[in-house]
């Protein structure tokens, strides 16, 4: 699969999903979408930032945009992390790294003094034409909703 870059159509992928969902990029033709990494289920940073899109569910659905998280985690994982938090939104499971590699979210990380290689986080924004309109690598989780619904004022 190519990398992609802002400006370009992000090419077709699928993936399994909680819900018994396959998510299918092509399904969302007219939709907004944001996909946000993150490195696991039930972490504090990870949590704090699905809560901040689950609190701002409503204000993505206004601007007719979908949320969907992506991690590696299994979706036995994500449909208890997702109950746990009552996330409106559906999560993705990428065990096999087919997503991360195409958004090139995987990189190395220092973890207690260990070199590991996870996902950093990372948040894209396609439009409805299914074009990447916007990029955030090395997401800092406070403020970042707010970041993100900003970006969508502009398309």
């Amino acid at each position: 699969m190519s990398k992609i870059a802002v400006g370009k159509k992000v090419p077709a992928f699928s993936a399994p999903a909680t819900s018994d969902l396959t998510f299918k990029l092509s399904d969302y033709k007219g939709e907004r979408i944001v996909l946000y990494f993150y490195p696991k289920d039930s972490t504090p940073g990870c949590t704090t930032e699905g809560q901040d899109f689950r609190d701002n569910f409503r204000r993505f659905r206004a601007r007719k945009t979908r949320i969907f998280g992506v991690s590696r985690d299994s979706l036995k994982s994500h449909e208890n992390f997702r109950a746990k938090q009552n996330f409106p939104f559906e999560l993705i499971s990428d065990a096999d790294e087919k997503v991360c590699t195409l958004f090139d979210v995987i990189k190395e990380k220092n973890m207690y003094g260990r070199k590991v290689m996870g996902i950093e986080r990372s948040t894209f924004l396609i439009d409805e034409n299914g074009k990447l309109a916007h990029e955030w690598r090395k997401v800092k989780v406070k403020g970042h909703v707010d970041e993100v619904l900003e970006a969508l004022k502009g398309l």
